[in-house]
This record gives C-alpha cells, structure tokens and sequence, in this order.
C-alpha cells in the first residue's frame, strides 16, 4: 500500500473511531412540563389558577427562539370574549450563566371564549440572545392578558422550577462561565431543540464535524506525506 493511501485510511479510521466519544459527551437540553400556579389580579377580583408550562428553545443563528405553551386556562372572563378581542404577553426568566427576562407574546384568541370558562392562552414567542456560554434555564415569569380595554397580570406564586434547561453559547464564544458547560465553535451548530428527537438531532450534528476533522486531518497527513517525498 502506497504510503498516501495508507495515511488516507488511518486518518479516516482514527476519525470514525473517535465519533462514539464525541458522541456520548454530546450536551443534551433538559425539558420538563412545570405546573405553574398563577394568581391572577383581575378586574372583577383576585383569581388564582394552575397550569402546566412548556418551554421549547430552536436555535437561529447567534440567538435561540423561544416558545412557551400554556396547558390549560388561567383566567376567566365574566362575559364572552369575541375572537381576537385578548391579546396575552409574558416574561420567560432566565437564570444560570446570566440573568435576563425575555420577552414573549402570542397572538390574540383565535376562537370566541365562552364566559366564566377559562380561557386558553396561545403559544407565545420571543427571542433569546445570549451575551455569555454556559449552562442557563429558562423559567415561567408574569404572565398579562389584555382584552377588552382591561389588563389582568398573573404571577406565579409557587416559585416554579424551570421549564428548560440548556447549553448556550454567545456570539463568538465569549463571557464563558466557569463550571458551565460550553460548546465551541462545532458545539454552535448544535439544535437545542427539545423532544425525544432532540439527543439525535444533536449527536447528528456532532458526528459530522467529526468526519469534517477526520477530512482535514487526511488532507494534512496526504501533504505531509507529499513533503517527505519531495
């Protein structure tokens, strides 16, 4: 065997075998339903309520897009509520590696609500831009529902736990944390998503780069081999 096809298949052999490492060290998102119990200030009085949360986070670009899904209702109106007429908007906290308050809101009710029938909020969504990598979660905060020219803020008021927790990495890779869990610049491309189809998605990716260095890695050793020839 030529000493370039040797090299070719050493590099390559060297690169598959050190893809299951990789692989296993892969950072996975942590998702869990959290059941919120928001209490409700209302024009008609104080109301108080409990739903599940879900908080799903997709990678794009520098930033990660938020999404957080509410179970069931937490409010109730007195009267019918025609379509489109609540508009509801919330807070997502984030917590870990740096601590922000993201922005989310959704559009208004697609459907008229019956009165006296809790009303079901609609995903909302917001964008995250992390300025430091590490690990960071991502909790329910103040949810508001406007309709009909009066606003109703409900806090949750049983310091729920977070809804998501996951690897993030800055712009660049900057304002590491120490202790967190980082990613590099390959670690950038993987999808936070969450789901059962999440771990696959992201050792997927993962195992590319490592047949990408695998790539370069018989590119330099095929050059090497050149030079010494020469």
């Amino acid at each position: 065997m030529s000493d370039r096809k040797r090299s070719t298949a050493l590099a390559l052999a060297s690169a598959l075998a050190a893809g299951p490492a990789v692989l296993l060290a892969a950072p996975a998102a942590q998702a869990a339903v959290v059941d919120v119990a928001y209490d409700c200030k209302t024009p008609i009085g104080d109301k108080s309520a409990v739903s599940p949360i879900d908080i799903k986070a997709v990678k794009d670009g520098d930033a990660y897009k938020l999404t957080m899904s509410f179970q069931k209702g937490v409010s109730s109106s007195p009267i019918e509520l025609g379509k489109g007429a609540m508009s509801p908007s919330a807070v997502i906290l984030v917590g870990g590696a740096e601590k922000v308050s993201v922005p989310v809101s959704g559009p208004p009710n697609p459907e008229a609500a019956p009165a006296d029938t809790p009303i079901k909020i609609t995903d909302l969504s917001g964008t995250y831009t992390p300025k430091k990598s590490g690990k960071v979660t991502f909790t329910a905060g103040v949810l508001t529902i406007k309709a009909m020219g009066t606003t109703t803020t409900c806090t949750p008021g049983n310091s729920p736990g977070p809804s998501l927790e996951l690897d993030v990495t800055a712009a660049g890779g900057a304002g590491t944390q120490s202790g967190g869990a980082t990613q590099d610049g390959a670690g950038g491309d993987t999808l936070p998503q969450t789901g059962p189809a999440d771990s696959a998605l992201a050792l997927g990716t993962l195992g590319g780069t490592v047949l990408l260095s695998g790539v370069a890695g018989v590119l330099w050793l095929t050059r090497r081999g050149q030079r010494a020839r020469s």
